[in-house]
């Protein structure tokens, strides 16, 4: 059972470890998912400590990222070596535990797959890659004003909606998509059509 004390003593390490910037966009996710939580009721405390804890690897360099990768045993695919913006995800579900003690998995999951989604995510993955996306501070991301409505009326729409922009931007720019991302787009876009049928 996640308390409040456990919360504070975590956030505190967290900001200790981030600059201004990063902390704000973590307590941004962090209140994002709470609220999200008590939507769609399940423990807001979980996913709070969820959004604290999503980028608690974000401070490292791309480099120290794949050494510590490397060294916990995790094979980085080319994509994610390509994209090393997702790395700090794929570690930071190592640091969740390691260093931060945390043993559910569903918390570590949902660090985990915050940048890149996954198909048939858990409530509390899903919560936390849209809170991510869609948290107060952001502000550059298209239709943000309606993702922040879908997302307390319709988790899953709003899932497939940011994986679609993300797709659909990536390939613009000519860019590699990690395969968690194409499998996670790929799923939400069959539930999708399955359930308009």
């Amino acid at each position: 059972m996640i308390s409040i004390d456990d919360i504070i003593k975590i956030r505190e390490q967290v900001k200790a470890k981030q600059n201004k910037k990063r902390y704000e966009h973590t307590l941004g996710v962090a209140y994002t998912a709470a609220a999200l939580a008590f939507m769609y009721d399940i423990d807001p405390l979980k996913a709070e400590l969820a959004g604290v804890l999503h980028d608690c690897a974000k401070c490292m360099s791309d480099d120290e990222l794949i050494t510590e990768c490397h060294k916990s045993g995790i094979h980085l695919s080319k994509e994610e070596l390509e994209s090393p913006q997702v790395i700090h995800a794929i570690y930071g579900s190592v640091l969740a535990r390691k260093k931060y003690g945390i043993n559910d998995e569903d918390i570590i999951n949902a660090v985990r797959y915050h940048t890149t989604g996954r198909d048939n995510m858990s409530l509390l993955e899903k919560i936390i890659f849209t809170a991510d996306y869609i948290e107060p501070l952001r502000c550059e991301a298209p239709h943000l004003e309606e993702l922040r409505k879908l997302a307390f009326t319709d988790i899953d729409e709003c899932v497939y909606s940011i994986l679609s922009q993300t797709v659909s931007y990536l390939e613009d720019l000519g860019k590699q998509i990690v395969p968690d991302t194409l499998k996670a787009y790929q799923w939400y876009k069959n539930e999708r059509e399955n359930d308009n049928e």
